[in-house]
């Protein structure tokens, strides 16, 4: 729980899965360490033996020191050992590490990791109710999980039976509590790991409540627990639907707008260019006295001009708004 009083579900990792991120850790940090050190001892024999002694030093602190302090800063608390075994390293508040966090917990695993060779690291990791190392406490953080199996998150509340499916649909929902909707969703994601007693107690008295706000009995036959998970789903139907009546009817008003506009597609097929059409086309290039008598009797009337003159089609390729 957070200062703020929010509830955050993560699952603290445990000894064996830090044990084992952590091996993968040391084995590719070693493993640098060995490359860096062979560069170091074949460097020794044009160097003299203050200076081999200086690289040694600076090859500790940068490769077994620095560089997992450096990858757990940039990479917010997930290392190479870590990402592989689905774990984070986060603040006591759920938030992402910082360098502080990791310069921490970097000095401290020299004494409590390398020194001990891991001993004081494992006994507070057991003493611990979270499973946090002496490097952790110090810190702030804590170590989760952050891939959960599968089968936790595949119903936080479970359907109702299929027999109850539109049962409810004329119930009315109105008068009921978000604090008792609450109380409700809570007993359905947890009525599994409850004694059957007590699970069937508590659901009897939820479901005379939401009885008594809808005013309509709990129908004969029917368990409560089957009752409340029915009219839970009904509810959600029904704020799904609403959410979709609300982005139509905003889809509708938005073509509305549209159409009351000024006719912009007219216009902007009869611009400039249109224009230029109608005063330069074949019409407007013949004379009327060089037409002769005979083609204005083919004529079905003279030309008209001016406002009363026909627009030409609109040029191909113009924007329709979508209705």
């Amino acid at each position: 729980m957070t200062g703020d009083a929010v509830v955050l579900g993560l699952q603290p990792a445990r000894l064996p899965s830090r044990a084992l991120a952590l091996l993968i850790d040391l084995v590719v940090v070693w493993s640098v360490y060995l490359i860096v050190m062979v560069g170091v001892v074949l460097a020794s024999t044009v160097l003299d033996d203050a200076a081999v002694a200086a690289l040694s030093v600076v090859a500790f602190l940068l490769v077994l020191v620095g560089a997992p302090i450096a990858v757990e800063t940039l990479s917010r608390g997930r290392s190479l050992g870590k990402l592989a075994c689905g774990l984070r390293v986060v603040r006591d508040d759920g938030g992402p590490v910082r360098f502080r966090h990791a310069l921490v917990r970097g000095a401290m695993g020299v004494v409590e990791i390398m020194l001990s060779f891991g001993v004081i690291a494992c006994l507070a990791s057991l003493v611990s109710a979270r499973g946090r190392r002496v490097g952790d406490v110090f810190a702030g953080t804590l170590v989760v999980r952050e891939r959960v199996p599968a089968q936790r998150a595949a119903w936080v509340v479970p359907p109702p039976p299929a027999w109850l499916a539109g049962r409810f649909t004329g119930l009315d929902l109105s008068g009921v509590p978000d604090d008792l909707w609450l109380a409700i969703r809570q007993y359905l994601t947890r009525m599994r790991q409850l004694d059957p007693a007590v699970s069937w107690s508590v659901a009897v008295r939820l479901a005379g409540d939401l009885a008594s706000r809808t005013g309509a009995p709990v129908p004969d036959g029917v368990p409560p627990a089957a009752y409340l998970a029915a009219v839970v789903h009904e509810r959600q139907g029904r704020e799904v639907r609403r959410a979709h009546a609300a982005a139509a009817r905003a889809s509708a008003d938005a073509a509305a707008e549209r159409a009351a506009r000024p006719g912009a597609d007219t216009a902007a097929a009869t611009g400039p260019t249109a224009g230029a059409q109608v005063a330069s086309g074949p019409a407007a290039a013949v004379p009327e006295a060089a037409a002769g008598p005979g083609r204005q009797e083919e004529r079905t009337g003279p030309a008209p001009t001016g406002a009363d003159a026909p627009l030409p089609p609109a040029p191909g390729g113009g924007f329709a708004p979508p209705a």
